[in-house]
């Protein structure tokens, strides 16, 4: 269990908003590690000094943003992005069925290339910057649902090239390689047709209808980390999102 911190002080915002931060900053100096059993709250309240309900409301919201998992009778755990709960966090297309599946994968193709202007802006990065760009299928069912082009910044992914595979869970991926904890993402939502090369891999015909869904994920300092575009075949699956 990693060592708590010597006591804090705070400012004037809300003081479980201070208290958050102030944990979230452990998740990125990487003193917490994912799968790692937390401190206890009388054991963060007494390093923090602040009250344990403090700690509590500030786990509380960490815990609904799927950076901890509190498992009953073992205690609190910084989140893995194995768990199937976040899997599905970032992952809303869904059979007609509605039996929710995560879906597989095969790489089509990887490689170094110079950024475009959709991946500078998104990734925010210089001009001339390289990327990586991964071009893969998704199944669902075993069915090819999905055909995604993903963007990473060379620069901040170092030793890429030595990946032998890239596997279906990327952001597990870059979180025990890179250290990269995926946070948040934002969605753009678009109707367009399909291209040639999106008819041929996803063995539909051209024109096709597809859901177009541009993600931007971002890291806990809320720097973007990675750039996806997926062309989604709705016939037999939607895009589900619940709203609380």
């Amino acid at each position: 269990m990693a060592d708590t911190n010597t006591r804090t002080t705070f400012g004037y915002r809300p003081l479980y908003i201070q208290v958050k931060d102030s944990l979230i900053r452990r998740l990125i100096d990487g003193a917490w590690q994912p799968g790692q059993l937390i401190p206890s709250e009388m054991e963060l309240a007494r390093a923090m000094g602040v009250s344990q309900g403090t700690i509590r409301k500030a786990l509380d919201v960490m815990t609904a943003e799927n950076l901890l998992v509190r498992r009953q009778g073992r205690g609190t755990y910084v989140a893995e992005p194995a768990e199937s709960r976040i899997l599905f966090q970032y992952f809303r297309i869904v059979p007609d069925s509605d039996e929710a599946s995560f879906p597989d994968s095969s790489i089509l193709r990887w490689s170094r290339e110079k950024a475009n202007g959709a991946e500078r802006e998104s990734l925010a990065l210089p001009k001339g910057a390289a990327v990586w760009r991964i071009a893969r299928i998704r199944n669902l069912g075993g069915v090819p649902a999905i055909a995604e082009t993903i963007s990473l910044s060379a620069a901040r992914f170092t030793g890429f090239e030595a990946l032998v595979s890239i596997p279906n869970n990327l952001y597990r991926l870059y979180s025990e390689n890179w250290r990269i904890t995926i946070a948040r993402a934002r969605e753009k939502l678009k109707a367009v047709a399909a291209s040639k090369s999106d008819a041929g891999a996803l063995g539909c015909a051209e024109g096709t209808p597809l859901l177009r869904v541009v993600r931007v994920a971002f890291d806990l300092e809320g720097n973007p980390v990675e750039l996806r575009v997926s062309r989604c075949l709705t016939d037999q699956a939607h895009y589900l999102s619940e709203l609380k």
